[in-house]
């Protein structure tokens, strides 16, 4: 399933579809995201989606500090513009690494499953914003083991998008170093 996945992302890879993805990114980060964080200072607590990594204790916290409308109005974001911006950093990330990846490395490559990282960061995200959103709902009660996970799939998605972005970014410097090689036998 995941090389099918993997070599489906390699078909449909071309750079009009990466600058595309590219563009809807850039839009998203310009016109949509800050909205979003003018909300977030308006509630003026940390963030969970913001924070490296917290501890059960710390996503209380957080959750105290919002009082109920900010809890709600967490929850509710996490259910809208939080559903849409792991797609649109999944789509950039998926085809630009498998377009990079397709040029650089051969089909038989191992390095070329790397174009299925983001995919894990983007499923860490949806865990990050499912398992907050948990506890926030149901605060003051207290929600076991997801509290306790929350920080977890916090820090793996903080991990699995900027690994994703240094893939990205190797696969450029690795085409740029092959083409000046290239061109220095000619």
């Amino acid at each position: 399933m995941w090389r099918r996945l993997s070599d489906w992302l390699y078909r449909i890879s071309n750079g009009w579809v990466v600058l595309s993805a590219l563009i809807i990114l850039l839009l998203f980060i310009g016109l949509v995201m800050p909205g979003q964080a003018s909300q977030a200072d308006a509630r003026g607590a940390a963030s969970p989606d913001l924070t490296f990594y917290y501890t059960a204790g710390d996503l209380y916290k957080m959750a105290e500090a919002y009082g109920a409308a900010g809890r709600q109005a967490y929850v509710r974001v996490r259910f809208t513009f939080d559903l849409i911006f792991p797609l649109v950093y999944l789509l950039f990330l998926c085809t630009g690494i498998s377009w990079i990846y397709g040029r650089v490395f051969p089909p038989d490559s191992v390095s070329r499953l790397a174009n299925l990282a983001p995919v894990l960061a983007a499923a860490f995200d949806y865990l990050e914003n499912l398992s907050a959103s948990l506890v926030m709902a149901r605060y003051p009660v207290q929600t076991p083991v997801v509290d306790r996970l929350a920080g977890f799939f916090t820090m793996t998605k903080r991990v699995l998008v900027s690994g994703s972005i240094a893939l990205l970014l190797a696969g450029v410097v690795v085409g740029i170093w092959l083409w000046v090689r290239g061109r220095g036998r000619q």
